[in-house]
């Protein structure tokens, strides 16, 4: 027993199915993270309404939708971006097209009226004049869209 040989045990993880779990666990939170809020823009502060009530009807929730957020001065909130009225029209417009070629793409078609199928949902400010949410309808109806809802709050 002349030499005792010493050998070192090294104790190294394998980190590839950990790994594996990360990028499975990102990429499930990715996809049932929810991008709707994205469209309400807090810079809004909604009137308040004492009939306001939630829409109950399923199909009207699952239904396509255009969030239109109008500051006090009457410009669309878009985008992250404030657009005076001509801009929005532009962007309305836009957004209209981008509907057609959808339905058009998915095989659909649009009624014999031309009405698109998306509900325009307006959320005005409560320091907003009528004038100004009349004037981005119209531009809305100009472009196809024919369903609308106006949002408000039931209590302060």
């Amino acid at each position: 027993m002349a030499g005792s040989v010493a050998t070192e045990l090294k104790a190294e993880p394998n980190l590839t199915p950990l790994l594996d779990v990360v990028f499975q666990l990102i990429t499930f939170f990715m996809l049932v993270i929810n991008f709707s809020n994205e469209n309400y823009d807090q810079r809004v502060r909604l009137p308040v309404a004492g009939s306001a009530r939630p829409v109950e009807d399923e199909k009207a929730v699952s239904d396509d939708r255009l969030i239109l957020n109008i500051d006090p001065e009457g410009h669309l909130l878009f985008g992250g971006e404030v657009q005076p009225l001509h801009k929005a029209i532009q962007t309305i417009k836009h957004q209209a097209d981008l509907i057609k070629l959808n339905l058009k793409a998915g095989g659909q078609k649009l009624d014999s009226s031309g009405s698109l199928p998306t509900t325009v949902v307006v959320r005005g400010d409560r320091d907003l004049d009528f004038a100004s949410v009349l004037n981005l309808i119209k531009a809305c109806q100009t472009n196809g869209f024919r369903k609308f809802a106006l949002k408000a709050m039931t209590r302060g």
